[in-house]
């Protein structure tokens, strides 16, 4: 199960997590909906690009832009959050968003918790595979800890001074 759109559904994508001492070009990658590391996706693109159904997870220390080519085949892209500490994905999911221009499900994966899924939201997740540990009727309130956001971003173009301004709250 996985939250996506505000609702709990069940997660019909398997994520991909070979060896790391495992070469790309060697991971074998079973049919179905699957997403696959961006290593994997990099090292045996010629022959996912053939499949309908191929996502592609980012470690926090990919470079999305590595993915600018082929970014509108995919119907999913997550970011992987390796420890609850560990912030690089909101720039990749930011990055993702505003600079590539990336419209499918953007899904965060890994030690994801309710604390962050407002801010994961607000720079453009819009599905979350929370730790197996947590509860999920309980994150679902972690998307509406607030009501307004003083700061710009992707769920909001201006910041909030901007908008009371225009008397647009």
């Amino acid at each position: 199960m996985i939250i996506k759109n505000k609702a709990i559904v069940a997660d019909e994508w398997t994520v991909l997590r070979p060896d790391a001492e495992e070469a790309a070009e060697n991971v074998l990658v079973a049919q179905g909906r699957v997403i696959v590391p961006m290593r994997v996706w990099q090292a045996q693109r010629d022959t996912l690009v053939q499949r309908a159904e191929t996502g592609v997870w980012l470690a926090s220390d990919d470079r999305p832009e590595d993915l600018q080519e082929d970014i509108q085949k995919f119907t999913v892209i997550a970011v992987d959050f390796p420890k609850f500490a560990d912030g690089r994905g909101y720039s990749l999911a930011y990055l993702l968003r505003e600079r590539l221009g990336f419209t499918g499900e953007l899904r965060a994966i890994g030690d994801v918790l309710r604390d962050q899924l407002y801010y994961m939201q607000r720079v453009g997740f819009d599905s979350f595979a929370l730790r197996s540990d947590k509860d999920m009727q309980a994150a679902l309130k972690g998307l509406n800890d607030f009501s307004i956001s003083y700061q710009a971003s992707c769920d909001q173009s201006q910041p909030l001074f901007r908008r009371a301004q225009r008397g647009v709250l």
